[in-house]
Order: structure tokens, then sequence, then C-alpha cells
């Protein structure tokens, strides 16, 4: 229940919470995120036990009242809400997508172990991932922390739960961030499951560590450089190529080939993030442009908008952009995602 806005230069307006659960979830610790909220609308937000009581001029007043009505399915059911929501919701409202993002809000993928409820963060995230559901081959491309790869598996470990694939198997190539695999002590597979952690993090918070053992040992879900795929036929699987912009265009035609039927694939990357040779074209900018268009194919692009790790990751995703637009008015080109002078 709410009440409406009184009438002159400012006004008041009411949220009735249902439970502390859900003032807890809006309020955020230390109430950071009304602060937020504040910060975004010009309005003042105060939590009174179970009321959230909006005060400020007409038009604050309206636009606070609306995001908090948008992420309603988000603190209704108990879980915090974040900044990236808040400024999502806002981000709708100013585009007048307020209907998708409610759609948006009421799309849960899955719950991890810990109760928590996954689902999409922002619209380019939901189409992300209907693209994921309707297609046979997805791209993802984007910066840090934009959760390409995290949703990707979201989406495999619901698909295996459901019994719509019999496995996954997650991959990527063991290339060098300015660093030498052989100076790394083990072997092989030792050497490369530092690369392929970011996927393990990814399957230990969706399923829990013991069960993502379990199905490891038992070949469920498979995690493994992209060169133990040369050569296989992958069916009834999901599977995720993680860190693409790292594949050559011979690697990628090659895994792309791999996939079986009944099997899907999401190939992820960001092309702002290339370590290989210098002047090595991406196999993943050159997919992304060669497939985009073709039947049963979706290539879905995300900006620093999306991102929803800490939000200096956002500011610094931005800040980089602005310096490689600066330098290419300045008259540097960027083959393979490199900037080299003309």
């Amino acid at each position: 229940m709410t009440s409406a806005p009184d009438r002159g230069d400012r006004g008041r307006f009411v949220f009735d919470l249902p439970d502390p659960e859900a003032a807890l979830a809006i309020a955020g610790e230390a109430e950071v995120t009304l602060h937020r909220l504040e910060a975004l609308t010009g309005a003042s937000v105060v939590l009174r036990g179970l009321q959230l009581v909006i005060t400020g001029h007409a038009a604050q007043i309206e636009r606070a009242a609306s995001v908090v009505e948008l992420v309603r399915p988000i603190w209704q059911d108990g879980q915090a809400v974040s900044s990236v929501d808040l400024q999502s919701a806002l981000g709708a409202l100013n585009t007048g997508r307020g209907d998708d993002h409610s759609a948006m809000a009421e799309q849960v993928l899955v719950r991890s172990p810990q109760g928590h409820t996954l689902r999409p963060r922002t619209l380019r995230q939901k189409s992300y991932v209907d693209a994921m559901e309707r297609h046979d081959l997805t791209f993802a491309l984007g910066p840090a922390g934009t959760g390409k790869t995290f949703l990707a598996a979201v989406l495999a470990v619901r698909m295996l739960t459901e019994r719509k694939v019999e496995r996954l198997i997650l991959t990527r190539p063991a290339v060098e961030a300015g660093e030498r695999l052989g100076f790394l002590p083990g072997d092989l597979q030792q050497k490369v499951d530092p690369y392929l952690r970011p996927l393990y993090d990814a399957l230990h918070c969706l399923l829990g560590p013991e069960k993502t053992a379990g199905l490891l040992d038992k070949g469920v879900i498979e995690v493994a450089p992209l060169a133990y795929m040369r050569g296989r036929t992958l069916n009834n699987a999901f599977v995720i190529l993680d860190e693409a912009q790292n594949t050559t265009p011979a690697q990628m035609r090659m895994v792309l080939t791999r996939l079986g039927e009944y099997s899907r694939m999401v190939v992820t990357g960001d092309v702002t993030q290339v370590d290989l040779p210098h002047n090595q074209l991406s196999g993943l900018e050159e997919a992304s442009d060669v497939l985009d268009g073709v039947a049963g194919v979706a290539v879905c692009r995300l900006t620093s908008a999306d991102v929803v790790r800490h939000p200096l990751v956002q500011r610094v995703v931005e800040a980089y952009a602005r310096l490689d637009e600066q330098r290419e008015e300045q008259g540097f080109v960027r083959p393979s995602s490199r900037i080299v002078r003309r």
C-alpha cells in the first residue's frame, strides 16, 4: 500500500513494506541503498519501521517511487537491492522501458545454495539470457564485470538440473597475460588450472564446492583448456567458451565446429583485453562479425552500463573507453584490440 503525494512544492509518499526482511533489503547495510537512491533522484528517503517515506518535489518523488516500485520483486523477496539494481531501474525509466524492467526483475533464473535469487540485473543482461535460451550459439561481448560468464554458467546449471542437457563443458584458451606457462610449477593440468579458476568459482557459487566436485568426478561437468576440444564432437552438452578474445581464428573455427546434436554453446569475451601476440587477429572479433545474422546465432554486446561488480569497475571501464576514443582521434588504430600508430 502507498499513499499519494501531497499537493504543493514539496510532497510525501509512503511505501508500506510487508516485513522486516523487505525493509532491510531495500535499505541496505547502514542504509547505503537509500543513500544511493537519494543521490540518483534528489528525493529524501527515510525508513521508519515498515514504512519507506519519500519526500521532495513532485518530480523527485515520482522518480524515487518509480524506482522503488520497479525493484519491488527484489526487496519483496527479501533479496538485497544493490546500487546496480537502482541504476538499472532508473535507466529503464529514462528510456521508457519500465515495463521491460519489471518483467526482468521477476525473471528468476535459479537460487543459489545460499538462498540468493539469481536474475538478470540490466536489460541487456536480460536480452543476453533470452538469446541463450532461444539460440544454439550465442556470442557475448563486453567489458569485465558484465556477467557474461556467470550468466552463461547460471543457464547451463539450470539446463543440467532440468535434464535438458547431460553435461556441462567449460573451456577457455590458456593464454598468458604477460606471463609464461613454463615458469609455473606442476604438470600441464596444474599449469592451466589458474586460467580455469573463474569457471570453477562460478560453479562453486551456483552448486556449492561439494556438489561441483562430485559432478566433476563423474564427468558430468568438464573444465578443460581449449586445446583439449580438438577432434571431439560435443553432444547433449552446454558448452561455454570463456575468454574467447584470446582464441585465434583457427581455434575459434575448430571449437565452433565441435558442436554436436542437442547441444548449445555460449562464447564470451572482452575484445579490449586481448593477450594474443601483437597483430594477431582475435578469433572472437572475426567470428562475431562473420556469424552475426546467421540463423541460430545470436550476438549480444554488453557495455559498461551492465557492469555488476564493484561500482569502481564501471568507472574504470568508462575511463579506458574514453582513453581509446582519444587515441583514435589522435591517429591511432586498434587492430585486434591493440593501439598502434598509423
